[in-house]
């Protein structure tokens, strides 16, 4: 497990950020986000896979999945789930505007503390998550990781695996120092640090993990990289052409963020 602490040390900000229970009073243990576009023939066993998780902690939680302007059944079936387990929600989109776009109108909706995202394929299993309390520590996120060969059960074409190397090096020389996977699909977020970043993101499409990380460096806040087990799904959405897509989404991010500075992180303490 890695830490990053962001920005290097600035003068110690000496106003406090207000108490967590003042800014957000109804908050439960966890929410886990789910987006989801065409996910008729996966969505029910990680529902599934995810409740039986859940119900087995002591914990007050939510899941939400947003339907990304699916053609299929994916929201049919999460709204059969959901009257049977009322801790479940459906966020409908009414077209497709791309994964950044859902996740961030999911983590707007939460409620949790804790906020997870997790990809509709449970490409890391559900259980990973004690590994990201476990390694999260005090920092604002516990980013997944598959830097860890050990734990790739099935790995992704040689193709993919090339063109990721190469997005790799480009996004850490322009974007995001010192992670070396920013685009798994499995992060813990705190949840009112995770609701203030998604309000200032702007990139719908796949960049979105880039953006959100480099704001949580642009702002100084701690995350913590963790090794997880990650096997790949057959059926990606992922095709080649996105990872140019996902280098034009770099450059708009740097443009639409490059005054961000240091800040507090909300419901914490400012560290001196």
């Amino acid at each position: 497990m890695r830490r990053l602490t962001g920005a290097p040390p600035q003068r110690a900000i000496r106003r406090a950020a207000p108490p967590l229970a003042a800014a957000e009073p109804d908050l439960i243990d966890l929410t886990v986000v789910i987006p989801a576009h065409n996910e008729q023939d996966r969505i029910g066993p990680t529902l599934a896979a995810i409740c039986a998780y859940l119900s087995d902690r002591e914990l007050a939680w939510e899941v939400i999945v947003v339907d990304d302007g699916s053609r299929d059944s994916t929201g049919l079936i999460v709204e059969a789930i959901a009257a049977a387990e009322p801790r479940i929600r459906l966020v409908r989109s009414p077209r497709n505007r791309g994964k950044g776009h859902a996740v961030r109108v999911g983590i707007l909706e939460s409620r949790g503390r804790d906020v997870l995202m997790s990809d509709a394929d449970l490409s890391t299993p559900i259980g990973e998550l004690d590994r990201l309390r476990a390694g999260r520590g005090s920092a604002v996120a516990a980013v997944g990781s598959r830097s860890d060969l050990s734990k790739i059960t099935v790995r992704q074409h040689p193709l993919r695996e090339a063109l990721g190397g190469l997005g790799h090096r480009i996004i850490t020389a322009t974007a995001v120092r010192g992670i070396r996977d920013t685009q798994c699909g499995f992060k813990l977020f705190d949840g009112p640090a995770a609701r203030h970043v998604f309000a200032d993101a702007r990139i719908d499409g796949w960049a979105f993990d880039v953006e959100i990380l480099h704001l949580f460096q642009r702002y100084g806040w701690a995350v913590a990289e963790v090794p997880v087990s990650w096997a790949h799904a057959t059926g990606s959405k992922l095709r080649p052409t996105a990872y140019l897509r996902v280098l034009l989404e770099i450059v708009q991010l740097r443009l639409a963020h490059r005054r961000a500075g240091r800040r507090p992180v909300p419901g914490r303490p400012v560290d001196a």
